[in-house]
């Protein structure tokens, strides 16, 4: 295999770290994943995986595995404030597949996550070392050395071709290692929570994304037959980051309830947990060897459903130039040139939408005409650049061309 002999540790057992894994471990390589977690742990709920993500999810074989924990909803409701029916459904469904090669689905992460997991638990290639206490690296000419604190107290020292961080919005490989910036909050909670189907019956369609508009936040909700529940996603602006958010929302006020959103909020109770949102702006993603992925690189607001999207883009650009170019260096400065441009503009976008999602009347007024005027098909157009992305091939040495973007 042509990656055989080269060894890579990744920093971080989340959704792009086990890609990255797996995309490696699939061209020979030997990976080493570092996670501080006793177990695989994703926390929070629904994710949107869209087509341009699931393309590379499939193509590392879990086509099978998740379509057995998801949902191909079959368009997205859109509801503007205390309106009561759906200003216009996007179309989802079968259309996804005719346009972009891969359905648009909704799961949950956990699902998601465990996926990755077990895949990668069928290459031996692959070792997951869970509790890890602290670990530090060093890039050297001839790769890096890391050094391990154990969940036993033991120390383990290992070398390898090169580090990658894939360790999340708040990075210690980015803000540590590399001595990149914090992350920044962005004035933005999001409260989540999982509500049983029948708590939510009438309300919303239960084989649709609904989106429910409203002046300064929004709630998607996410139908999740597999677990017979729907994940209630509820954001809103919140200019001061606090430690600690409480159990209710805290939502701006408004002169006219709405009985749809007052009834979600009911049936969520007290299980909603608050999420502070925060993005991340380096202009580097790696320093010599060492390098980052997914959030630990370029965390996002998630008004356009692509953090762990971007993630996964990620790694399958990345996995076959670590196989395919003399240093892990030379890997990572082809990465950044490849993705950094595409990672802006979904960053944008997404902050986009969250201004558009949050208007006040009477802008929403001129929102509303426009979304009307695009139609069932517009998101199509419009987002064609984001779905129908594919990952160029890379000549690997010794084997059939594999992907990169």
């Amino acid at each position: 295999m042509p990656g055989s002999g080269r060894t890579y540790y990744v920093a971080g057992a989340g959704i792009a770290g086990l890609t990255l894994a797996l995309a490696l471990a699939k061209f020979g390589a030997t990976v080493v994943v570092l996670e501080r977690n006793p177990t695989i742990s994703e926390f929070g709920a629904g994710l949107q995986i869209s087509p341009n993500a699931r393309k590379i999810l499939n193509d590392l074989g879990l086509d099978d595995a998740l379509a057995t924990c998801s949902l191909e909803p079959t368009g997205i409701d859109i509801y503007p404030w205390r309106r009561p029916a759906p200003l216009v459904t996007l179309e989802l469904g079968a259309v996804m597949r005719q346009r972009f090669g891969a359905p648009y689905a909704v799961m949950h992460r956990a699902d998601l996550a465990d996926a990755l997991y077990k895949a990668c638990r069928r290459f031996a290639n692959i070792d997951i070392l869970f509790g890890v206490r602290g670990w530090d690296v060093v890039s050297h000419a001839r790769g890096i050395t890391v050094s391990i604190d154990e969940a036993n107290g033991q120390s383990r020292t290992g070398r390898g071709h090169g580090f990658i961080g894939a360790d999340g919005v708040h990075s210690r490989t980015r803000t540590e290692i590399l001595g990149g910036p914090p992350a920044q909050y962005r004035q933005r909670v999001a409260w989540r929570a999982l509500v049983p189907f029948d708590s939510v019956v009438g309300q919303i369609a239960l084989d649709r994304v609904s989106v429910l508009f409203a002046p300064g936040h929004h709630m998607v909700c996410y139908p999740l037959p597999h677990r017979r529940q729907v994940n209630l996603a509820l954001f809103a602006r919140v200019p001061k980051n606090q430690t600690e958010f409480g159990r209710d929302p805290l939502l701006p006020g408004t002169l006219r309830r709405s009985p749809r959103f007052d009834i979600l909020l009911t049936a969520a109770g007290d299980r909603w947990s608050a999420w502070p949102l925060s993005t991340v702006e380096a202009k580097s993603w790696h320093t010599g060897n060492i390098g980052l992925v997914g959030d630990a690189a370029h965390a996002m607001v998630p008004f356009q459903a692509q953090g762990a999207a971007m993630g996964i883009e990620d790694a399958a650009t990345l996995a076959p130039l670590l196989i395919a170019e003399p240093t892990a260096e030379a890997a990572f400065e082809k990465y950044e040139q490849a993705r950094q441009r595409r990672v802006e503009l979904v960053a944008r976008t997404s902050a986009t939408n969250g201004r558009i999602f949050h208007m006040p009347w009477p802008l929403s007024i001129a929102r509303n005409a426009v979304i009307a005027l695009q139609g069932s098909r517009g998101h199509l157009r419009r987002l064609a650049w984001l779905y129908a992305h594919e990952i160029r091939p890379v000549s690997l040495p010794g084997s059939a061309a594999s992907g990169a973007d």
